[in-house]
C-alpha cells in the first residue's frame, strides 16, 4: 500500500502524478540546452512562430526552462496550486492546436503539430488523473506577494536594463529614455523582442543575454512567492508544554534527547490517544523532527501518522534528526528511509574509573587542573538564588562563540528558566590567591534525562581560562554524582565517529580513508574530529544516532534545513541594522 493515502502503489493516479513531473523534467532539459545550443534554440523558435507548435511548455530559452524547472518541482512536491497551474495551461494550450489544426488545414500536414497536440493532450490527461495526488497547501497570503514581487521585481529590472541599454546603445541615431526602457521591458517579458520596432538601438549581444537572465530570476522569485509552503506553525503553548512534561514523567528515561522536545521554537503534534507526541519545527519547507517521540512507544505510530500527514499536506519534506535505533526502526516502518548520523556518548558513572593506562592522560590532564586550585560547584537550577542566576546568564552570554545560539536537536536553547528547575548547573571557580582568585571560569548546564540521568545542554568558558577545564568538570561530576543522584550522563554528539575510528585503522580501504580525509578538513570550521576525540577520552558507550528521510533527493534540502535550525548556517535577510527585532531594541 502507498504510505500517502492507501492506494496501491502504481495506481493510475500515481503514475499520471509521475508521468506528469517526468515531462516538465524533459522539457525543462531541453529548454536549457536550446539556451546554449543556438541553432536548436532557433528551430524551436521557428516552429513557435510559423506553421508549428510546440509541445506544452517547449519554448527555448533560460526563462522557459526556469519555469519549466520550477513547475516540475511544486509538482514533485504535490503543490496543488501548482496542480491547477499546469492543468489550465495546458489545457488551454490543448483546445488552441485542436482549434488550429480544425481551422487551418495547413496546419494538418505537419506532423510536428500531431505530436505537440499528442504530448499536450497526455500531459493533460495524466494531471487529471492524478488529481488525488496533488494535495499540498500553499500559504494563502502568497497570491498577494506574488502580485508585489512581480509589479517590484518587473519596475526594478526594466528600470536595470534600460540603464545597460543606456550605457551599450551603439545606434547612430539619438533615443529617448523612454524608449530604451520600452526596449528593455520587452526583452524581459517577451521570449524575442522584435528589433526592427527600435531602429535607434544596437545593443551587443550580451546586452540581450543578461536581460534575459535578469527576466529568469524575476521568474523564479514570482514563482517562489506564489507558491512557497506555510512558513510555520503555532509554537508549543503552555498547555501543549504541561502535557509534554507528564509523557517525559513517565516515559523520559527512555531517551536522553526528550527534555530537548521543550524547545519553544518547536511545534508539537500528538497521537489520537495523547499518549505520544512527536515535536518539530518547519525551516525551508522541511518538516524537521528530533529525537524519539515522546511518550509511551505503543503509541509513537499514531503520533508519527499525524506528523507525515500534515507533512504531506503542506507539501513540506519530513525528516528527522537525532533518532535513537528504537525511534528510527519505528519512523522507518512509515517509509522514511535511515542514514547513520554518528554517536552519542553515554557514560554510566558507576563504571567510569580514573585507573589503569588507558586514562593515564586523562588523568594527569585532571590532576594539573585540581593542583592548579580550580574548584566545580554542582547545583540543581531550582536551588540557585535568582541574583546568581542572573550573573551566570550574563557570563554565559559573554562567552558565547558568535551571535547565534546554536542547537535545536540537542540543546534546550535557554537558560535559567522558572520551568527548568530541576537542570544541574556546574561552575567553575578559579584557585590560587591572587586578584582573581575564586572567579568564575566556566560554565556547564545539564538537562534531565528521566530520573537517573542528565543530557549535556550547554558548555561555556572564559576564552583566557586554561584549556582542559570542561573535561575537569565532567570528571568532577562523573566522580560526584551521588550529590545530584544520577548515573549516567549524556554528553557531546560525535558526527561520523565510525568514520574517524575505523578510518584511522590498519587495513582501511581506500574509499574509508578518503572519507575520513575529506571529514578531517571540514573539522577545521565544524570540529567535528575534534568532539569526537573529546567525548573518546571518557571511554563511554557508543550509541548510534540517526537521520529520517522520505526522498534521497531531499537531502540536501534536509541537510541545509539541519545546519539552519542548528545554527551553523545563516538564511540571508536583512542586514542587522535594519532588521525589525534590532530596531525595536534600539527604541
Amino acid at each position: 500500500m502507498s504510505p500517502d493515502d492507501g492506494r496501491p502503489r502504481g495506481s493510475w493516479s500515481q503514475r499520471g502524478a509521475a508521468f506528469g513531473i517526468w515531462y516538465l523534467r524533459t522539457v525543462t532539459f531541453l529548454n536549457f540546452l536550446s539556451a546554449v545550443w543556438v541553432s536548436f534554440g532557433n528551430d524551436i523558435r521557428r516552429h513557435n512562430s510559423a506553421e508549428f507548435f510546440t509541445p506544452y511548455l517547449l519554448t527555448a530559452g533560460f526563462a522557459s526552462a526556469a519555469f519549466s524547472l520550477f513547475l516540475s518541482v511544486t509538482l514533485r512536491r504535490r503543490k496543488r496550486a501548482a496542480w491547477i497551474l499546469n492543468l489550465v495551461l495546458s489545457g488551454l494550450l490543448t483546445l488552441l492546436i485542436a482549434f488550429g489544426m480544425v481551422v487551418a488545414p495547413e496546419f494538418r500536414g505537419h506532423v510536428q503539430n500531431w505530436v505537440s497536440l499528442a504530448f499536450t493532450a497526455l500531459f493533460a490527461v495524466a494531471l487529471v488523473a492524478g488529481r488525488r495526488e496533488f494535495s499540498a497547501k500553499g500559504d494563502r497570503a502568497n497570491p498577494k506577494l506574488a502580485a508585489a514581487v512581480a509589479a517590484g521585481g518587473l519596475l526594478a529590472a526594466s528600470l536595470l536594463a534600460a540603464l545597460l541599454v543606456t550605457v551599450t546603445n551603439t545606434a547612430a541615431g539619438p533615443s529617448t529614455f523612454v524608449q530604451r526602457w520600452r526596449y528593455g521591458l520587452m526583452r524581459l517579458v517577451s521570449l524575442a523582442a522584435d528589433d526592427r520596432s527600435f531602429p535607434e538601438i544596437a545593443t551587443p549581444n550580451w546586452v540581450n543575454v543578461a536581460i534575459n537572465v535578469l527576466s529568469t530570476l524575476l521568474l523564479v522569485a514570482v514563482l517562489w512567492a506564489a507558491f512557497r509552503s506555510v512558513r510555520s506553525t503555532e509554537a508549543i503553548t503552555a498547555d501543549d508544554e504541561e502535557r509534554l512534561r507528564a509523557l517525559l514523567a513517565r516515559h523520559g528515561d527512555r531517551d536522553s534527547l526528550g527534555y530537548f522536545a521543550l524547545r519553544r521554537d518547536k511545534s508539537v503534534l500528538f497521537s489520537p490517544s495523547g499518549k505520544a507526541a512527536v515535536t518539530y519545527r518547519v525551516v525551508g519547507g522541511v518538516s524537521l523532527a528530533s529525537g524519539d517521540p515522546l511518550g509511551d512507544p505503543e503509541a509513537w505510530p499514531g503520533a508519527i501518522e499525524v506528523w507525515l500527514a500534515e507533512a504531506r499536506e503542506h507539501g513540506w519534506a519530513p525528516a528527522v534528526m537525532g533518532a535513537s535505533e528504537e525511534g528510527g526502526t519505528i519512523y522507518a516502518r512509515h517509509g522514511l528511509d535511515a542514514l547513520e548520523l554518528g554517536d552519542e556518548a553515554i557514560v554510566d558513572t558507576a563504571e567510569f574509573t580514573l585507573d589503569g593506562r588507558a586514562m593515564r592522560t586523562v588523568r594527569q590532564a585532571f590532576n594539573r587542573i585540581k593542583r592548579a586550585g580550580y574548584t566545580v560547584r554542582i547545583r540543581r537550577h531550582e536551588d540557585i538564588p535568582a541574583a546568581e542566576m542572573d550573573r551566570l546568564l550574563e557570563l554565559a552570554d559573554d562567552w558565547r562563540d558568535g551571535e547565534t545560539e546554536r542547537g535545536f536537536s540537542m540543546a534546550l536553547g535557554r537558560l535559567g528558566d522558572p520551568g527548568d528547575g530541576r537542570c544541574v548547573m556546574l561552575e567553575c571557580r578559579s584557585g590560587g590567591t591572587g586578584e582573581e582568585a575564586g572567579e568564575l571560569r566556566a560554565l556547564l548546564s545539564f538537562v534531565p534525562w528521566g530520573e537517573k540521568g542528565l543530557s549535556l545542554d550547554l558548555m561555556r568558558r572564559d576564552r583566557n581560562s586554561e584549556n582542559g577545564l570542561m573535561e575537569f568538570m565532567v570528571l568532577e561530576l562523573i566522580q560526584r554524582a551521588k550529590e545530584v543522584e544520577v548515573t549516567q550522563l549524556s554528553l557531546n554528539f560525535a558526527m561520523f565517529r565510525s568514520v574517524f575510528e575505523r578510518g584511522s585503522r590498519l587495513g582501511a580501504g581506500p574509499v574509508l580513508r578518503l572519507w575520513r580525509s575529506l571529514l578531517s578538513f571540514f573539522s577545521r570550521w565544524w570540529q567535528i574530529e575534534s568532539l569526537y576525540r573529546a567525548n573518546a577520552k571518557y571511554r563511554p558507550i557508543w550509541e548510534p544516532r540517526y537521520m529520517l528521510f522520505e526522498k534521497s533527493t531531499d537531502l540536501l534540502r534536509i541537510g541545509i534545513a539541519a545546519g539552519r535550525a542548528e545554527g551553523f548556517l545563516e538564511a540571508p535577510g536583512l542586514p542587522k541594522w535594519l532588521n525589525r527585532k534590532h530596531l525595536e531594541q534600539v527604541r
